[in-house]
């Protein structure tokens, strides 16, 4: 991808507070790695997540409250399976750090301390009644019952436990699921409390990183908020200026407001209407960012632009190469105008997200490189611009919860994520301007109806599809032959996984009457109710 050369602006891929303390997940590839870190950050307790390869070097840099071993789709005991640097266990015994191994992280303690990891007679996937050792008082369990439901994925477990551990509960195929060693502040859990099918899991790491770690509930947006303000102030200067872009989305506005408060009107925020955006988004997004934000926002006008380059395209990755392309020419084209104008601009907003650093970091991720396909990526290096990435260390509900505590209307923080390429990639086939507007207006119905039954908060997204496909319809006493269109709505709180909504009967009524008498051109609408994986959340 264009990033990685040298000759394009350069994206960083680790955090930079080094002074915030903070509870260190170590990442062994396991899919609940990111959800570990959410239930940390959920306890208002800071946290990042780096590679289980990383070295004393690095993590010796922080301040360390606590560290999690996460779980892993290896096993321990074979070769190549990947383990904690000798370094980074002479940091935790120096500083006494607290340690908490998480299915593979209990199996890596083992190995590290002389138990011994087997397959079991049974793998455990699924939900299991976990019973704690008779007369156990294990402060991990603190306040829970004798007895507790949860969630197990694993086929290797634990037959002897480590020198100087012992057990603390056991499940009817493993007798070994929980292990502590009070006096070196180590505890092993075999099962996966950071799962919502665990219904006491949140306790059990509240108990850990909470009452035994000490960590300082202290992660406060609002706090956050001012941090960043004052660090911007201080990196830009009095001044200097910032470009970045907009879509209207929660990521962008929340960034751009975030950085108006810090800088004014030296912000200059540009807004690209490729024709692939919502009915009137343009519209919207200027009053809702300009006139109620007060943001520094100008808006480009390059429709035809993009459709004309469009025409005839029907390969999905060829759209996105296109869009993707000319969105870059155009940023730049503005950039330009506004460095003249301003007579300097120095920096660049970007809207990276955690799970965006996870992505680049986790073991057997990809190499030190960020995605960006939403965001601002590729810009030649010659723009001698250098990255802001104000969100950088938030998960997606905690963007929500900044924009809350900046004041910005609930609407604008709960609206849906919507892809950088549009509509182009909701259009199956080619993307011309009556498709678009076929789609634009069928969309607008179905969130309008979402809206009105009191569904849109409940679910993750939901757009319509148009599809490459025409129906038999009959309306009146006439034949038609018109457009089918699929409305899709999901469930998901990372985007990760997600699984189909299940809207009530009569609010799919509502939307296909509505859809197919108010807009020309569709007379079929379907409901996808595929989830992911195997599907994906968008159909391009």
């Amino acid at each position: 991808m264009a990033q990685q050369s040298s000759e394009y602006l350069k994206q960083s891929s680790q955090l930079g507070n080094l002074a915030r303390p903070q509870v260190a997940i170590l990442d062994f590839g396991s899919q609940y790695s990111h959800l570990i870190a959410r239930r940390v950050r959920e306890l208002h307790v800071y946290c990042e997540l780096y590679s289980c390869l990383v070295t004393a070097e690095e993590l010796g840099k922080h301040e360390l409250t606590a560290v999690i071993l996460s779980g892993g789709p290896n096993s321990v005991y074979e070769e190549g399976a990947p383990h904690v640097a000798p370094g980074v266990w002479k940091i935790i015994e120096e500083r006494k750090v607290p340690v908490l191994g998480i299915c593979y992280g209990m199996q890596e303690l083992a190995h590290v301390f002389g138990g011994k990891v087997a397959p079991g007679q049974k793998r455990e996937y699924g939900k299991a009644s976990v019973s704690r050792v008779p007369g156990c008082n294990s402060p991990l369990f603190s306040g829970l019952p004798e007895e507790f439901i949860m969630w197990m994925s694993h086929g290797d477990k634990l037959h002897k436990v480590p020198t100087g551990f012992k057990a603390v509960a056991g499940t009817s195929n493993a007798d070994f699921v929980a292990i502590e060693n009070i006096s070196s502040q180590i505890w092993g859990l075999q099962f996966h409390p950071e799962v919502t099918h665990s219904p006491l899991g949140k306790d059990v790491l509240k108990n850990f990183v909470v009452s035994i770690a000490k960590a300082k509930q202290d992660w406060v947006m609002t706090d956050y908020a001012n941090e960043f303000i004052e660090e911007v102030q201080s990196k830009v200067g009095p001044t200097g200026h910032v470009i970045g872009a907009v879509s209207g989305g929660v990521d962008s506005t929340v960034a751009a407001v975030l950085m108006t408060k810090a800088i004014g009107d030296r912000f200059h925020a540009v807004l690209v209407d490729n024709g692939c955006l919502r009915k009137d988004e343009a519209v919207n997004v200027l009053k809702r960012m300009k006139d109620d934000c007060k943001v520094n926002l100008r808006c480009v006008d390059a429709k035809d632009r993009f459709l004309g380059l469009l025409k005839g395209v029907t390969d999905p990755e060829k759209k996105r190469k296109i869009i993707g392309g000319t969105f870059i020419d155009i940023f730049q084209e503005e950039a330009t105008k506004i460095v003249a104008e301003s007579g300097q601009c120095d920096f660049l907003l970007q809207g990276t997200l955690y799970p965006d650093v996870i992505e680049s970091i986790s073991y057997k991720g990809p190499s030190a490189t960020i995605k960006t396909h939403h965001n601002v990526g590729g810009l030649p290096a010659s723009m001698k611009l250098k990255l802001i990435e104000p969100l950088r260390e938030l998960f997606k509900d905690e963007v929500r919860e900044l924009g809350i505590a900046l004041g910005i209307d609930e609407t604008s923080v709960w609206r849906h994520p919507f892809p950088g390429p549009g509509l182009a990639i909701r259009i199956l086939g080619e993307v011309t301007p009556e498709r678009v507007a076929i789609l634009q207006q069928a969309d607008a119905i179905v969130i309008e109806e979402l809206y009105k039954s009191g569904h849109y908060r409940m679910i993750g997204q939901a757009f319509v599809v148009l599809l490459p496909v025409k129906s038999v319809g009959v309306m009146g006493d006439g034949r038609t032959y018109e457009n089918v269109a699929c409305v899709r709505c999901v469930e998901t709180t990372d985007y990760m996984t997600a699984d189909f909504y299940h809207l009530p009967y009569e609010v799919m009524g509502n939307m296909s009457s509505r859809v197919i008498n108010e807009v020309r051109g569709i007379n079929r609408l379907c409901y996808d109710i595929s989830s992911k994986p195997p599907a994906t959340i968008e159909w391009e």
